[in-house]
């Protein structure tokens, strides 16, 4: 299974690109994790709907056909820790690979969020992108973990 994260924003401070790094290679290698980080539309003088569509188009271009679609939304599913294991789990069942997409500073367009397989949160507090990165990863890490009863989850 490839499990791929789209985030927009390319830069990210050296803390959490390293603390990102070292969960992500504890990965085995039947489940592969990928970052992939899209260039955020320049703010200027554009509608928000302009910047938004710009990011949709290249979060869209970084998407693998076929994949499962889960869009990191303040306003999708609470979901704890046991339950984003069961997903993965359910991922990994069916031999789907998944696309965690976080969008830029102002979200992700509204129709991809409509046209996403699954809507989540990670958290009712605002946090900064750098830190979902670091957070998305940790939980996913730790779901991985539940799903083969590894120490690094206990409960």
């Amino acid at each position: 299974m490839r499990l791929t994260i789209v985030a927009v924003g390319q830069k990210v401070p050296d803390w959490a690109q390293t603390a990102y790094d070292d969960y992500a290679k504890r990965f085995p290698p039947e489940l592969k994790v990928e970052l992939r980080a899209v260039k955020t539309e320049p703010r200027g003088s554009k509608t928000l709907e302009t910047l938004l569509a710009a990011e949709r188009s290249r979060i869209e271009g970084a998407i693998a056909r076929g994949c499962r679609i889960v869009a990191l939304d303040e306003r999708g599913t609470a979901v704890t820790t046991m339950a984003l294991a069961e997903n993965l789990k359910s991922w990994q069942l069916s031999g789907d690979d998944v696309a965690i997409v976080i969008g830029g500073p102002d979200g992700l367009d509204a129709g991809f969020k409509q046209s996403a397989h699954q809507r989540i949160r990670l958290s009712d507090l605002t946090l900064p992108h750098a830190m979902v990165r670091v957070l998305l990863i940790e939980q996913l890490y730790r779901a991985w973990s539940i799903t083969i009863n590894h120490p690094y989850h206990r409960e």
